[in-house]
């Protein structure tokens, strides 16, 4: 339309050039035989209207608006004055309404950092709908409309509460993980050929080790002993521990099961001939032959338990566990190298653990 309307000013301005040096009686006779021609129009249409344009009725409305009424009557129109007066007040409504309407339309999009934290309630809590989460915003400071949240979860394609309250088995495991530790005792030789037998624990959401003791006789006197010492280790950490998980073997005396239970921890028996029901425990007695007992020979119960410390200490605070998110148990992660010149020039180190079996970085 603004093209047209531009078109039409610069022909109407060639044809008012042309009619200034034309003199009264030559414009007199134009009027005349314009005044004709549109009559010969209105006699071929039959009295169907004429169509005119968006654009042809802005110029005509702009060019006849400032003539009086009684002059707007006299002249030779295809529509009345009415409609041209109709026009102009149309142009004025459309130009004041442009001119009013807001740069942006709609509300302001909510900002990124609020998505985010929106988004990332939802997933934390899964029984949690918009409202509660809305709730938990203010109390957060974050002030922002009930329907807001309710638009965030729908654009990014979030079931509400009801349908996504549903827990995986997975998870489910790992909430009950903090509460539970598995107990095992496994073998090994010494160079002589002495077995030696070593309790171990570990925690199933940290995945922290304990070595507990090693003996060449676990007696029921030594293995009650070995409960309570980790009973008052458990209390110095402050680990809330409900359940401990271990097998039948003939080792644990009932003695065994009475200390855990004073202190509050129900003992589970895995199933005879069950080993995956303390998998956790057993994979952490593989990981032990595989990187440290197969690799060295063992002369004595001091050299094994020197050696086992020492892994103890590696396993717990260097090296990464897959099951949690390659984590370490008494370590947490470094902050990523980010800057360009340090990852260039890395300048990486290795310290040798029990004369190089294992090797830090």
């Amino acid at each position: 339309m603004l093209f047209r309307l531009a078109y039409l000013g610069v022909t109407n301005t060639l044809a008012l050039l042309r009619l200034l040096p034309m003199g009264d009686h030559d414009k007199d006779a134009e009027i005349l035989a314009l005044r004709h021609q549109i009559t010969v129009l209105e006699r071929q249409l039959h009295g169907d209207r004429v169509q005119f344009p968006s654009a042809d009725r802005a110029w005509l409305a702009a060019l006849l608006h400032p003539l009086p009424r009684t002059a707007l009557n006299h002249l030779r129109l295809l529509v009345r004055p009415e409609t041209v007066l109709r026009w102009h007040r149309d142009l004025i409504a459309r130009r004041h309404a442009r001119r009013s309407r807001p740069h942006q339309i709609g509300r302001p999009r909510t900002v990124r950092s609020i998505r985010r934290l929106v988004l990332r309630l939802a997933s934390e809590n899964t029984t949690w709908g918009y409202r509660r989460i809305h709730g938990e915003l203010l109390v957060l400071g974050v002030k922002v409309a009930a329907s807001t949240v309710w638009e965030i979860l729908k654009d990014a394609g979030i079931d509400p509460a009801p349908q996504r309250t549903s827990s995986t088995w997975a998870v489910f495991l790992r909430s009950q993980a903090q509460t539970v530790i598995a107990a095992d005792f496994f073998e090994t030789s010494t160079l002589t050929g002495a077995r030696l037998y070593v309790p171990a624990v570990i925690e199933h959401a940290t995945r922290r080790i304990r070595i507990l003791s090693a003996t060449t006789h676990p007696t029921a006197a030594w293995v009650t002993q070995i409960a309570r010492n980790l009973v008052m280790d458990l209390e110095d950490a402050g680990r809330p521990v409900k359940y401990l998980i271990r097998d039948r073997d003939s080792k644990y005396p009932a003695l065994f099961d009475r200390v855990l239970a004073d202190a509050g921890i129900t003992v589970v028996h895995t199933g005879v001939r069950i080993p995956r029901m303390n998998a956790i425990m057993e994979r952490w007695v593989r990981t032990c032959r595989r990187e440290l007992l197969d690799r060295t020979l063992i002369l004595n119960q001091r050299h094994l338990l020197h050696a086992l410390r020492e892994y103890e200490v590696f396993y717990n605070e260097h090296r990464p566990h897959q099951g949690v998110a390659n984590a370490r148990p008494l370590a947490p992660l470094p902050e990523p190298i980010t800057a360009p010149d340090r990852i260039a020039r890395l300048n990486i180190h290795r310290r040798d653990r029990l004369a190089g079996i294992i090797h830090e970085y």
